[in-house]
């Protein structure tokens, strides 16, 4: 995105629309639309040059909060019609907005396509694994047998895991925050923005209503230090309370060991680099689990690969500086023609 920078920096607030915000007391969405706000005024753009796509859900109100651009479209197809924007203009940043149901079920396809076309925007992916706007169904996140209005006896299916779903579609910047941490979710909204291609990032939201507290473990303050690992590129991966714990490859798994423990120390704790090509890594830090491993969190893959709008208008440009016809009529009127009088 190539957007005039400003003299006079905008302030959140003034990224804030006046309409009334209307997600429920203590929803996870109030934090991800601080986070947004934060992020466009540190990115220093104007106003007239974002727009908000949102598709269908609780997340999909986003455009009327922001004093930007914005479109509410219909369920699933956030992600096509975002595409068709940048396409007619490249110089918008533009953002969709959607949730685990919108995204990742009627959604599914435009949403993987979308990644591995690599359009240049930014998808965040609300995840509270459940379907909040409808009245708490399951969802294509939700845990292996989750009781739900649509499930009463427990869910047979496996979950999507969204990062293996997009990292599989061959997606060039995956992030996962939790929603209760603004300065993070700032920084990786940052971060997503500056990205040259599609930045998805995952939102560990918390739905009060029907799914309250699924991230709990994750998130609680008795707990996050132990079971979040914060990714940051070229710093080794250490998390708890102290910094003592951290990931080493042992063969072809990720172990976790402690410092000074068995002659343990920084040296042999692996360091994040986002930017490898191989996935691999990335793959295997976007699959761990509690209670054995920690959630990776932060800017898990940022590597540089073809853009789709601009390889699509570079390929335009060239047809059209080396076509014979200046213009469509000059085509219209090649050949055979006839004049009526």
């Amino acid at each position: 995105m190539e957007t005039e920078a400003l003299q006079c920096p905008l302030k959140p607030k003034d990224f804030a629309s006046d309409q009334e915000v209307k997600w429920c007391p203590g929803c996870g969405d109030y934090a991800v639309l601080n986070a947004v706000q934060r992020a466009l005024s540190e990115l220093n753009v104007k106003k007239e040059d974002v727009t908000f796509v949102s598709g269908i859900g609780c997340s999909s109100r986003f455009p009327y909060y922001m004093d930007t651009y914005g479109f509410h479209t219909i369920h699933g197809r956030a992600a096509a019609i975002a595409t068709g924007v940048k396409v007619a203009n490249p110089n918008l940043s533009v953002w969709v907005v959607s949730g685990d149901g919108d995204s990742l079920a009627i959604g599914g396809n435009h949403f993987i396509h979308a990644v591995r076309r690599n359009v240049n925007m930014n998808l965040i992916l609300f995840n509270n694994e459940i379907y909040g706007l409808t009245k708490g169904q399951y969802s294509p996140t939700s845990e292996r047998g989750k009781v739900t209005k649509s499930s009463p006896h427990g869910t047979v299916e496996d979950p999507f895991n969204p990062a293996e779903l997009a990292l599989g579609a061959q997606s060039s910047f995956y992030a996962r925050v939790p929603d209760t941490d603004v300065k993070l979710m700032t920084s990786v909204m940052v971060e997503a923005e500056k990205h040259q291609g599609l930045s998805l990032v995952e939102v560990l939201q918390n739905c009060v209503i029907f799914n309250d507290k699924v991230h709990a473990a994750i998130t609680g303050k008795d707990t996050k230090a132990d079971n979040q690992l914060i990714l940051e590129h070229g710093k080794p991966m250490l998390f708890g309370a102290d910094k003592t714990k951290g990931l080493r490859l042992n063969g072809l798994e990720l172990e976790i060991v402690t410092l000074g423990e068995n002659g343990i120390t920084e040296a042999d704790i692996l360091v994040h680099d986002e930017t490898m090509a191989n996935p691999i890594l990335h793959i295997m830090l976007s699959r761990m689990k509690l209670p054995e491993f920690p959630i990776a969190m932060g800017v898990i893959r940022n590597v540089e690969k073809n853009v789709y709008d601009q390889a699509l208008h570079a390929q335009r440009d060239h047809e059209q500086a080396n076509s014979k016809f200046g213009s469509l009529n000059d085509l219209f009127l090649s050949g055979n023609t006839f004049k009526v009088n």
